[in-house]
């Protein structure tokens, strides 16, 4: 018969039966469904054809919502597509395993064949990228749909909340995992080609001045956060360094901080002298039990650097204008030069590989320059004392390593 809203509207399963398929005459392959489901019926339309030597079935969808027309239309359309070669119950059975692999769990994969290749910090930060809020509306879009414009929007995005260098990294981690996706035939092509980087932000000049230094330490608190400011003016170590500082990287009885390789930028360990002033920072830090970080409250440090540094800028008033916690480091390098160290030792300081460390000279010169970095680290925290007390510089003399 010829399947239409007044003959399958007659049709019902016979005694003894709970599934039937009726075909339409005039179109081979066009049927119409009964399926008993508990007590009832459900009717559906259906295209039936042969790939392969077996036989296949889609489902056009329910008679609930497809008209007879509609049914057959789509029908029709279903079929010209078997007819060209084309096989679309294996397109649902695709479409439907590439629907669980999400942008989420494309990271996850991503994530997880990064673990023995790249530094525990990388691996944080690409984690950061990826898994939390920056591409939090692709994570669960299927991985294959994600378009370039998607990718375009979230950066502009990111680069409107967050800033153009945050924007950068964003940009950097998601065209790494894309293009890791496409050499693992995840996905067919790399929705990152083309898309506009974020420019660069300037590198940065900003150098504190004596003034603005003291001001910076006399409004901070007596806090982890306010801790951690002195020690990064002092030490001119990078935040996250002094940020995750550990009792059990410090050696308190020779006075000394030694940043394991898996911390630093460049990978390599770290050791630092301390001077009286960072001691006496240290060593007034609450030790909590059960907990080896000195800051935070977390298992990688202290977190709430945007919280804090806001809290501070707004005691700080009009004192000391747009400046970042970084320009500490810079400023530390540079006032150190103006102090006379040379400019080997404030490398060295900084845990530098590059300048006097470049090159065939870096393969031989091994030297940690312990006493020159003793006395440039002295020479400093006696500036900073005199600051911040208004008195006269006074190198107060640090006890060697034993």
């Amino acid at each position: 018969m010829k399947l239409d809203a007044k003959t399958v509207a007659g049709l019902a399963l016979p005694a003894g039966k709970t599934d039937v398929i009726h075909f339409d005459s005039a179109l081979p392959g066009f049927g119409f469904r009964l399926r008993a489901s508990g007590n009832d019926v459900r009717r559906s339309w259906i295209v039936q054809y042969r790939r392969a030597g077996t036989s296949r079935r889609l489902l056009l969808g329910s008679a609930e919502v497809l008209s007879a027309d509609q049914a057959r239309a789509a029908a029709k359309t279903v079929l010209a597509k078997i007819a060209l070669g084309e096989d679309p119950q294996a397109d649902k059975v695709s479409r439907r395993s590439a629907d669980k692999l999400t942008f989420a769990a494309l990271a996850e994969e991503f994530l997880a064949s990064k673990e023995m290749t790249v530094r525990s910090h990388t691996l944080t930060e690409m984690r950061r990228y990826l898994q939390g809020p920056y591409f939090k509306a692709l994570h669960n879009m299927p991985a294959d749909t994600v378009g370039r414009k998607d990718i375009a929007a979230r950066l502009l995005v990111i680069t409107r909340e967050s800033g153009a260098a945050t924007a950068t990294w964003a940009h950097a981690a998601v065209s790494g995992l894309f293009r890791w996706a496409l050499g693992q035939g995840l996905v067919e092509a790399n929705p990152t080609v083309g898309v506009n980087r974020p420019k660069k932000a300037p590198p940065r000049e900003r150098v504190l001045s004596d003034v603005e230094l003291a001001a910076i330490w006399h409004a901070l608190e007596d806090d982890d956060f306010g801790r951690i400011v002195r020690l990064l003016m002092l030490l001119g170590q990078r935040r996250s360094e002094i940020g995750g500082m550990a009792w059990g990287e410090l050696d308190l009885e020779r006075g000394t901080w030694t940043i394991p390789g898996r911390r630093t930028k460049n990978g390599r360990p770290h050791t630092l002298p301390l001077p009286a002033i960072a001691s006496t920072i240290i060593t007034s830090t609450p030790r909590m039990a059960e907990r080896d970080h000195l800051f935070g409250s977390r298992a990688h440090g202290f977190t709430s650097w945007a919280h804090s540094k806001r809290d501070l800028d707004i005691r700080l008033g009009d004192r000391v204008e747009a400046w970042t916690l970084h320009d500490l480091r810079r400023s530390c390098a540079t006032r150190m030069c103006d102090l006379g160290v040379q400019p080997h030792v404030v490398e060295q300081i900084l845990n530098h590989q590059s300048g006097h460390r470049a090159g065939i000279v870096g393969v031989y010169n091994r030297s940690c320059y312990e006493r020159e970095v003793r006395a440039a680290l002295g020479l400093w925290n006696d500036h900073i004392r005199a600051l911040v007390e208004g008195g006269e510089r006074k190198v107060v003399a640090m006890r060697p390593a034993s």
